[in-house]
C-alpha cells in the first residue's frame, strides 16, 4: 500500500492550476515493447498455471503460453506483418486462445484492432474499413457475419485481400488458429525489437460511441498500461469480464503478463450470478467474499449508497477502489485508494498524469470550481487511427485531452465527476445534472438501481425523469419516489417533473454500463402505451 500511495500523490500549482502526479521513474527502458516485457516473464517457473478459463474449463501453464504466443508472433512474421501499418483484427469474446494471440502481436509488434463480436454488422464494416486488417481472427459463432463483412470490405478495395482466422470453434474449410500452434518454431524465436519501442502502436480500441459513430483510438506501449498494477505479485489471482475491446480488459491482459499472476477469464457476459459463481459463492456472503483484496472498477460513476452496501459485504477497510479514464487515455490515470470520507471521489492521479479543471470560456479552474477535464499523458499518443481532423478536436496543439467530462477538486486533491459535459439538463433556463437526482433516489432502501434523464418539451425544456428497478421481494410506487425527490431536494428544477416508471430492469451495454438513452426511450414507449 506504502508504493501506491507514493505513486497516487497528487500536488496542485495554484499559479498554473494545475494538479500533478508523482514523477515516478520507469522501470523499463523505452526501447523496450510491452511484449518483449511479457516474454521475459513467461520463461520464469515455465510449468506455473497463468490462465483459467471458468466457462471453457481450460487451463495454460507460462511455457505453453509461451509457446503459443511465440507461434502466432512467427506467424504473423511469415505473413509480411512487419509495418506498424500491418493491422490484425480481434472479434472475440474472453476465450482460452485470446491471450496467445494479443501477446503473439505484441511479440511481432503487429497492432491489433479489437471489436465486440455482438457489434451490427454496418459499425463493424466502418471500423474495419479505418483499419483495413489483412487478417481477422474470430470465434466461430461470428464468421458468418465477418465473412459478409470481409467479401464486402474486399470487392471494395481491390488491394485488399483479408482472410479470416477462427480462435474459437470449428469453420471447416476456415484456417484454424490451432493449425498455427502445429507450426515448428525456431529454437532461438525471440520477439521483435525497435527504437523507441514505448511508442510503438500496440492496439486499437473503438470509441464509445457516445458523440457518435465509433472512432478507432491507438494505443502505444505506455508503461501507464500496466506500472500502476505494480502492487501485484506471482500468487496474486485477476479477474475481468472484460474482453479485449475494452480498455479494462486490455490493462488486465497486460498487467497478468508483466507481474506474472494468474488470471481468470470467462466467455459468458458477466453478470452478478456468473462473478459469484466463479468465486465459489453461491450468494452474497461476507465470508466468502474475505479473500479479495481489491475490487477496481470504473467506466461509469457509482452511486455512493451502493458502494456503502457493497463495502458492508467486505473484510478489509478500502478494498473498494474506482478509477477513471477514457479510452483515449490507454489507460486508468486515477485511482481512489483513500479514506472511506471519499468515496464518491474517483481518487488521486496517478504517476506523470496532469489535469486542469477549464471553464466554458476556457479559463482555468481553481479547487471545488466545477468544469471540463482536461489530461496531459505526458506521453505520445498516435490519434485516433487515419482520422487526424477527429484527434484535433479532442487533443489540443500542447497535448492536453479534452475529455468532455465534467468535474472537480477538492482541497485534498481528489477528483469527483460531476457527468458528461454533453449530459447536462436544462429546466426553465436552470442547469442540472441526471447523477444529482440519482444519488437521492439511490437512497431508498427499496432502490436497487436508478437511470435519470430528461423528457424535452418547448415551455420547460428538459423535465427530469427516472425509470426505478426496485430490489427483491421490495414494494415501490411512483408517488414514493417522488415524494422522497421532494423531501430531499429543494431545488423546483430538479424534481421528477416527467413522472417516475418503476421497471424490472435497466438497458445496459455488454458490459453492464447502463445506456441511458435506451432507458430514456423505453420510458417514452410505456408512457406512450400507458396513454392509449
Amino acid at each position: 500500500m506504502l508504493d501506491l500511495t507514493r505513486r497516487l500523490t497528487t500536488s496542485y500549482n495554484p499559479e498554473l492550476k494545475i494538479w500533478s502526479g508523482a514523477s515516478e521513474p520507469s522501470s523499463y527502458s523505452n526501447d523496450l515493447t510491452i511484449g518483449e516485457i511479457i516474454f521475459e516473464q513467461l520463461q520464469k517457473e515455465p510449468e506455473k498455471i497463468c490462465q483459467i478459463s471458468h466457462s471453457e474449463k481450460t487451463s495454460l501453464t507460462r511455457s505453453q503460453l509461451l509457446e503459443n504466443a511465440s507461434k502466432v508472433g512467427a506467424y504473423l512474421r511469415q505473413e509480411g506483418f512487419i509495418e506498424e501499418t500491418d493491422i490484425v483484427a480481434i472479434l472475440a469474446k474472453n476465450t482460452t486462445h485470446v491471450a496467445s494471440l494479443a501477446y503473439g502481436c505484441m511479440f511481432n509488434g503487429t497492432p491489433f484492432h479489437t471489436v465486440h463480436p455482438d457489434t451490427i454488422e454496418t459499425t463493424i464494416c466502418h471500423l474495419l474499413n479505418i483499419t483495413k486488417p489483412r487478417i481477422i481472427f474470430c470465434g466461430a459463432e461470428v464468421f458468418n457475419k465477418l465473412k459478409y463483412v470481409v467479401d464486402k470490405m474486399n470487392s471494395e478495395n481491390k488491394q485488399l485481400e483479408t482472410k479470416i482466422v477462427i480462435i474459437d470453434g470449428v469453420v471447416e474449410g476456415v484456417t484454424n488458429i490451432l493449425d498455427i500452434f502445429q507450426m515448428q518454431l525456431q529454437s532461438d524465436y525471440k520477439p521483435e525489437s525497435f527504437k523507441n519501442g514505448i511508442d510503438r502502436t500496440l492496439a486499437i480500441l473503438c470509441s464509445s460511441g457516445t458523440t457518435g459513430t465509433p472512432k478507432a483510438v491507438t494505443i502505444s506501449n505506455s508503461r501507464k498500461i500496466f506500472e500502476f498494477y505494480s502492487y501485484l505479485s506471482e500468487s496474486d489471482i485477476q479477474y475481468s469480464p472484460s474482453s479485449l475491446d475494452w480498455v479494462s480488459g486490455l490493462l488486465v491482459l497486460t498487467s497478468a503478463g508483466v507481474y506474472g499472476t494468474l488470471r481468470v477469464i470467462s466467455k459468458e457476459v458477466f453478470s452478478v450470478a456468473s462473478f459469484l459463481t466463479i468465486s465459489h459463492s453461491p450468494e452474497i456472503n461476507a465470508k466468502q467474499l474475505r479473500t479479495l483484496r481489491y475490487i477496481l472498477f470504473g467506466g461509469d460513476r457509482c452511486l455512493s449508497e451502493t458502494l456503502k452496501k457493497m463495502q458492508l459485504y467486505l473484510q478489509f477497510e478500502g478494498i473498494l477502489h474506482q478509477g477513471y479514464g477514457v479510452t483515449e487515455m490507454g489507460s486508468v490515470v486515477t485511482w481512489n485508494f483513500g479514506p472511506q470520507s471519499k468515496l464518491a471521489s474517483v481518487g488521486t492521479l496517478q504517476s506523470k498524469v496532469q489535469m486542469r479543471i477549464v471553464s466554458e470560456s476556457g479559463e482555468a479552474l481553481g479547487p471545488n470550481e466545477r468544469g471540463e477535464i482536461h489530461c496531459h499523458l505526458g506521453q505520445h499518443w498516435g490519434g485516433y487511427y487515419e482520422n487526424i481532423p477527429a484527434t484535433r478536436e479532442i487533443q489540443d496543439s500542447e497535448g492536453w485531452i479534452h475529455t468532455g467530462d465534467l468535474g472537480y477538486f477538492d482541497d485534498d486533491n481528489y477528483l469527483y465527476i460531476v457527468g458528461r459535459k454533453r449530459d447536462f439538463l436544462k429546466f426553465r433556463t436552470k442547469m442540472y445534472y441526471p447523477r444529482e437526482i440519482e444519488e437521492v433516489i439511490a437512497q431508498m432502501p427499496e432502490v436497487a438501481e436508478v437511470c435519470v434523464f430528461g423528457i424535452w418539451n418547448e415551455i420547460d425544456g428538459d423535465a427530469a425523469a427516472a425509470s426505478v428497478v426496485t430490489k427483491a421481494g421490495c414494494q415501490l410506487t411512483a408517488n414514493q419516489v417522488l415524494d422522497f425527490v421532494a423531501e430531499n431536494i429543494s431545488e423546483n428544477y430538479k424534481q421528477l417533473h416527467a413522472g417516475v416508471q418503476i421497471v424490472p430492469n435497466l438497458a445496459k451495454n455488454s458490459n453492464g454500463k447502463v445506456k441511458r438513452q435506451a432507458v430514456k426511450e423505453e420510458f417514452l414507449k410505456a408512457s406512450q402505451d400507458k396513454s392509449k
